[in-house]
């Protein structure tokens, strides 16, 4: 009877993993919008550009492929509000490392999830499971 009861209480922690881990979805929200708004509220100092793929070039390179991975807790929140909370601590790390390479421009800007590149001139991509958002961008420090 032991058994029976382990390998039940196992088969269902391991359907529920599953089941949590299955529902991630992709979300591609309006860029220009999230980072004029974090800079609004002064998440962000305003000193440094955000420039997706595509719409910005030019400037002296001073690192390329820089590579930032957050997540935040999902959990009974909507993507939205998340997502746009998690890409946030994203552009601070750029924003960051380019203040600290002597920078004033991210350029070249794209979605990294899992090292999967994704263009976008518009949006950026945020994967939203049930317990957990994430965001990772590519991009390249410049100053212009």
């Amino acid at each position: 009877m032991m058994i029976k009861k382990l390998i039940l209480t196992t088969a269902l922690t391991l359907g529920i993993s599953v089941a949590v881990q299955a529902a991630d979805d992709i979300h591609n929200l309006n860029f220009n919008e999230a980072v004029q708004r974090a800079v609004a509220d002064g998440t962000l100092d305003g000193s440094v550009k955000f420039y997706l793929a595509g719409t910005k070039s030019g400037g002296q390179l001073l690192q390329k492929g820089i590579v930032t991975n957050k997540k935040t807790n999902g959990f009974a929140k909507s993507a939205e509000s998340s997502c746009d909370w998690v890409l946030r601590s994203t552009l601070i790390q750029l924003q960051n490392a380019a203040k600290n390479r002597g920078a004033n421009a991210v350029t070249n800007i794209v979605s990294y999830y899992k090292a999967n590149e994704s263009h976008s001139s518009t949006t950026y991509e945020c994967h939203k499971g049930t317990a957990v958002a994430g965001v990772a961008l590519k991009g390249d420090l410049v100053k212009f």
